[in-house]
């Protein structure tokens, strides 16, 4: 099996994202071969197929909700397209390994500030999604098992514990971060190689030639 590295992770996802999301509406044959790829995508990183399913359920849920508003025919087509994007990104960040988001940040050729902004949201979701775990853990001790049972447990009066908890935690581990010498630059290295910079040309070429070819039709 194909090894990628995170740089390189991060942006050939991002080049089927920005593909498919600049294709033309109702462009259906051009969209049918991003999705191809991305499925392939998935299978080349090895997605845990049951946490993909359980996130896509959730985000499609409230996307259809946005959509569906906008008639049957373009919401469908929006639905389809969304579903790519998210197959690929969601691909991306459930083969991420821990604390590892800074490190695919750092090839990104966007500004500094803004790579900082998305690492410490990068961080920030960790440590969100560490509180729900333990607060799921807790639930299940105190009996509440299943998913109504969950549903129960997490009322209101929960959800903005779990915003208060979350939130403490995160200012603690940025301080952290501040007093081990963070000072919005990671110390690491991560360029890449004459054959990754290859592969990057080659993938945003052919998701040109498709978005494009999606203009003729």
């Amino acid at each position: 099996m194909l090894k990628f590295s995170l740089p390189l992770r991060l942006q050939l996802s991002l080049v089927i994202v920005v593909g498919a999301a600049l294709l033309k509406h109702y462009a259906w044959y051009c969209l049918g071969v991003y999705g191809a790829i991305a499925l392939l995508w998935a299978w080349l990183l090895r997605v845990p197929i049951r946490r993909l399913g359980g996130l896509l359920g959730t985000e499609l849920i409230f996307l259809s909700l946005l959509a569906l508003p906008l008639g049957w025919e373009r919401a469908s087509f929006l639905l389809v397209r969304s579903l790519i994007c998210l197959v690929t990104m969601n691909s991306f960040l459930l083969t991420l390994p821990p604390h590892s988001f800074g490190i695919a940040l750092k090839g990104l050729p966007v500004p500094g500030p803004l790579k900082e902004n998305l690492l410490l949201a990068g961080q920030y979701m960790e440590i969100l999604l560490s509180e729900v775990t333990r607060m799921q853990r807790s639930a299940q001790l105190r009996g509440l098992n299943g998913t109504a049972a969950w549903l129960r447990y997490a009322s209101a009066a929960m959800i903005g514990a779990l915003y208060l908890r979350s939130l403490d935690r995160a200012e603690r581990v940025y301080a952290a971060m501040v007093t081990r010498g963070y000072n919005g630059q990671l110390p690491i290295d991560s360029t890449l190689r004459p054959k990754e910079r290859f592969a990057i040309l080659a993938a945003w070429a052919i998701a040109s030639c498709v978005t494009l070819a999606s203009y003729r039709v």
